[in-house]
């Protein structure tokens, strides 16, 4: 396996921790010993192991000399777990290979120097462009303290949300729902307004993809006997909402509206990630609801313009995911 094959395998295996890590990031790890045998390990949930624990608990006495593929690099402090340099400088390990180096504070290049240190060879960079796109969340959270925000949007082809006597559901097929609900296991935290809750009394969970429910958060106060109680209630400016978040452990934030709340989020240019779920379907008229409620952009020189990150089809339906330009 050479060098581009094993980190492209590693980025494969922290994609299969994604839904398992949160608030650690998420890593994979390949071992290639000098007779070309391979180790493999991703990061296990909270206080197990780490990626880089995984594979040279796989690999034992064939690691010494070997090289050492990492999609985040090794940390250097105790914390659940005792640092994975330690064990990697132990294991003998001649070479590492690390995607990127950790944003966190406690490493911030130190596990690089450690290595180092010990006179073990270290290469930063390769496959650092889909390192970076997948520990996003973790990024921002590690260096702004609030949460990455995915703001989910469903509509039909002409921009509308709801009927004019409210009704909603379902504008999507179910592989486009499922998807959303892939999101929700994504995520830490899903969020909505007050007036969702009153009007649609959507539970949150995930039913539809593996994975755990994320924490349920409501803008204002939600009736007694609302589906998606327990939850947690908050009020007051969005950027205090998302340090609380933050400081609370959440690094990604879905949003879920309704058109009201993705507006706030979308004029104060908090959302990082966005994610429309478009139908084969047209309401036909202007008496729909609309994407968002609020004012918009008041001139052409004004308006938001993104960047499109991907397009697929799921069943009869379009995904868009978009970010700021």
């Amino acid at each position: 396996m050479n060098g581009d094959a094993a980190m492209g395998r590693a980025v494969e295996l922290a994609a299969s921790a994604r839904r398992r890590t949160s608030p650690n990031p998420w890593v994979g790890c390949v071992i290639v010993t000098a007779d070309g045998a391979v180790y493999e390990g991703a990061t296990q949930p909270p206080g197990g192991a780490h990626a880089e624990i995984e594979a040279l608990a796989g690999a034992g006495d064939a690691a010494r000399g070997a090289t050492l593929y990492c999609t985040l690099e090794p940390c250097c402090f105790h914390g659940r777990t005792p640092p994975c340099t330690e064990a990697v400088i132990a294991a003998g390990i001649a070479k590492v290979v690390v995607a990127v180096e950790d944003p966190d504070p406690r490493v911030a290049g130190e596990g690089v120097a450690a290595l180092r240190a010990a006179g073990i060879d270290v290469e930063v960079g390769p496959g650092a462009a889909d390192v970076r796109a997948q520990l996003a969340p973790y990024f921002k959270h590690r260096r702004t303290g609030r949460p990455w925000v995915v703001l989910k949007l469903a509509a039909t082809l002409d921009g509308r949300t709801a009927a004019p006597d409210g009704t909603s559901q379902w504008i999507t097929g179910e592989p486009a729902r499922a998807d959303a609900h892939r999101l929700r296991a994504e995520s830490d935290a899903v969020l909505v307004g007050a007036g969702t809750v009153r009007v649609d009394d959507p539970s949150l969970t995930v039913r539809l993809a593996d994975g755990d429910d994320p924490r349920r958060v409501v803008l204002g106060k939600a009736p007694a006997g609302a589906k998606v109680l327990p939850a947690l209630e908050m009020e007051g400016p969005l950027e205090g909402v998302l340090d609380d978040l933050g400081s609370q452990g959440v690094l990604q934030l879905l949003v879920e509206g309704g058109a009201t709340v993705a507006h706030a989020f979308h004029a104060a240019g908090l959302v990082d990630r966005y994610v429309l779920y478009l139908a084969p379907a047209l309401f036909g008229g202007d008496d729909a609801s609309g994407l968002f409620t609020g004012a918009g952009a008041p001139t052409m020189a004004e308006l938001w313009r993104g960047r499109l990150v991907d397009v697929r089809r799921l069943g009869d339906d379009i995904r868009v995911e978009l970010e700021a330009a």
